[in-house]
């Protein structure tokens, strides 16, 4: 029976124009890898991240209104040590329940999205 093999890729968005602060955030402070956008898609602007087998895209979004529910949840192996570096780059790091025996935090971007933080089981 055909099934979903997979998940590819979540999309975020940013304010037009936003881009270097974007770029700045999720590959400067998270320390996401950007990877190269196909070259008919470099028009529209934003930027691709690659986290584990998942990509992360980022692009402009005229009527930009920040995800506060919608979110990437990140799995992140030294959670204490990744919260601290958070704090250390003047990122507001929220704990939140413990869920299934994994501590978890929030996040959001400079935009105003919604991140979520897994600590690696």
């Amino acid at each position: 029976m055909p099934h979903i093999a997979g998940l590819d890729h979540v999309q975020v968005a940013i304010p037009p124009g936003a881009d270097a602060a974007a770029r700045a955030f999720y590959g400067g402070v998270l320390g996401l890898v950007e990877i190269p956008k196909p070259a008919p898609l470099n028009a529209s602007g934003g930027m691709w991240f690659l986290t584990g087998a998942t990509q992360l895209h980022i692009g402009s979004q005229t009527d930009f209104v920040p995800a506060k529910k919608a979110h990437p949840a990140f799995i992140i192996d030294d959670f204490a040590g990744y919260c601290a570096l958070l704090r250390a780059c003047q990122v507001a790091v929220r704990e939140e329940a413990t869920v299934a025996g994994r501590r978890r935090a929030g996040i959001e971007d400079p935009f105003g999205n919604r991140i979520e933080l897994i600590a690696q089981s």
